[in-house]
């Protein structure tokens, strides 16, 4: 993990690839689901035959997942790029992490818990308030019957930005060169709409997206 030459995580190279990858997956998601949408009604003009209505739930579930792409996925990953832009990595073991309710944050959900770079021996909690794409995360940050092998996929954990308003964290990739998996996180109360951080905001209790 040679990242202490880089002046921020974008200047390194596999964290490059890495997001790429991110980016693509989300595209071929949503491509996949116009493609689909759009055969369908080319395979089946007809109105009157029963497959129309038997593919309802299909058409149903495709407005919903390119809104989610469009409105959700393909955003953060434009935040990621800017976040991995302007910061450098860290890489951070034993993070303190739970999925229970942390005692500092307003909302519920899982959580990290970063050292707080204006008060040194203090920590900020980043709650994954929104639930997309976080299923992975719940299962390897765990509770104690999870699998040790699982917990061991974030440890250590790749750290970039500022856990005051806007962060990336990201999972060791294969041969540990890089990251993977990176997640977009920000403190709701100090980012924009666009996920930058207001000027001077700063807001201990607030969670992630």
């Amino acid at each position: 993990m040679q990242t202490d030459r880089c002046t921020t995580a974008w200047t390194h190279m596999p964290t490059r690839h890495a997001w790429t990858r991110h980016l693509a997956a989300r595209l071929l998601v949503l491509f996949g689901w116009i493609f689909g949408w759009y055969l369908s009604f080319w395979l089946f003009t007809d109105p009157q035959q029963w497959i129309l209505w038997a593919l309802a739930p299909y058409y149903l579930a495709s407005i919903y997942g390119i809104y989610v792409q469009l409105k959700a996925n393909l955003p953060a990953a434009v935040r990621i790029r800017r976040t991995l832009r302007a910061h450098p990595w860290q890489i951070l073991a034993d993070v303190p992490r739970g999925l229970a309710k942390h005692p500092d944050a307003l909302d519920d959900g899982v959580w990290f818990a970063l050292e707080d770079p204006g008060r040194p021996g203090e920590r900020v909690p980043l709650v994954f308030v929104d639930h997309a794409r976080t299923y992975w995360w719940i299962r390897r940050i765990g509770g104690p019957r999870t699998k040790a092998e699982l917990k061991a996929q974030i440890e250590p954990l790749w750290f970039a930005g500022d856990p005051r308003t806007v962060a990336v964290v990201a999972a060791t990739g294969r041969g540990g060169r890089g990251p993977k998996r990176l997640h977009f996180l920000y403190q709701r109360g100090a980012v924009d709409r666009r996920g930058i951080p207001h000027q001077g905001g700063r807001v201990r209790s607030h969670g992630t997206g």
